[in-house]
């Protein structure tokens, strides 16, 4: 009722990749929704995510709302989480994501919020020594003062304390994820929007942004020695969608192959405008984590087992 005669009632964050896509796709198509749709351009864009976005959009007569980071300070966020050695470099990202997201809920009163946040792909928990909290503002604040000094003045910075209780809690904005009251099979996604939309699929969740699938794909396993599709293949072999056999054998083959590993290394370092050698320099450094920076990891764990109590939130985006 609150969203009567409202030109939007609710708000949904598109990336391209196969949860938001499927999302926005039914949300619209069976629920007669009207979502106000947004995109976060980071600058790390693959082609086949902005061909998926065109057309989803084209496709639903929607409008499109782009909100572009400014480059340079998207740009020293991404090197100064690299010099700080931590494992979690992809909080410039979610941290812009999650920060654009609010700032259009309150921008034009939306109270409620999609996520693609699913148990059928994303009910395992990823560790969390190496994934932390992308919106703990104290951590990000102290890894900028000490390896950058660009003064952010435009970043779409955000705290979890200010979505996760003022805008939950005092402008009573809701989250809901449809994905968790859906049938929501990943084969049966893609299938589903290919016939639709001639959706092009990724070889991995979140490969559609560059920095990502370098990132998740090469980093964190060479690194950290962490496998990211372990995540993602646990939790589908949990909802029954393959089985662990299935899931040993594609953990066979590395994300990337040698010659697309050569390719990411060329890209991320032209687009950082550092050389070659000095992105591998920050791989070989010694290895730092989130607790080697100020962070609020204390009174934020505090806060999600309060929250997990009062069955409303869970690190990890699926509950």
């Amino acid at each position: 009722s609150q969203s009567k005669g409202k030109k939007f009632n609710c708000i949904l964050g598109l990336s391209g990749g196969l949860d938001s896509s499927y999302m926005l796709h039914k949300v619209v198509t069976e629920y007669d929704l009207k979502p106000l749709v947004f995109h976060v351009d980071g600058g790390w864009n693959t082609d086949i995510a902005v061909h998926n976005i065109e057309r989803l959009v084209d496709k639903l007569d929607l409008e499109l709302f782009t909100e572009v980071i400014n480059w340079e300070e998207m740009r020293d966020f991404q090197l100064a989480m690299f010099k700080s050695g931590v494992p979690h470099l992809d909080v410039p990202q979610d941290m812009a994501f999650i920060g654009v997201l609010y700032k259009f809920a309150n921008k034009y009163g939306i109270k409620t919020i999609l996520n693609g946040g699913n148990i059928a792909t994303e009910s395992v928990q990823r560790p969390f020594n190496l994934i932390y909290y992308a919106a703990d503002l104290k951590q990000s604040k102290d890894i900028l003062k000490k390896f950058s000094s660009n003064k952010m003045k435009t970043y779409p910075f955000t705290s979890v304390f200010f979505h996760k209780v003022w805008l939950r809690y005092f402008k009573k904005v809701k989250v809901f994820k449809p994905l968790n009251y859906l049938d929501y099979t990943k084969r049966n996604a893609i299938k589903e929007l290919k016939e639709n939309y001639n959706w092009i699929p990724y070889s991995q969740k979140h490969f559609e942004s560059r920095f990502t699938k370098f990132y998740e794909g090469y980093w964190l396993p060479k690194r950290f020695d962490f496998d990211m599709r372990k995540v993602e293949l646990s939790s589908m072999i949990l909802t029954n969608q393959i089985t662990r056999e299935d899931a040993l054998e594609i953990l066979k083959e590395p994300s990337l192959t040698e010659i697309e590993i050569k390719n990411e290394f060329k890209y991320i370092s032209n687009k950082l405008d550092i050389t070659e050698d000095e992105l591998k320099g920050f791989l070989e450094m010694p290895k730092k984590y989130f607790w080697d920076y100020s962070n609020n990891h204390r009174i934020l764990s505090l806060g999600e087992k309060i929250l997990q109590f009062f069955g409303s939130s869970r690190r990890g985006g699926a509950f």
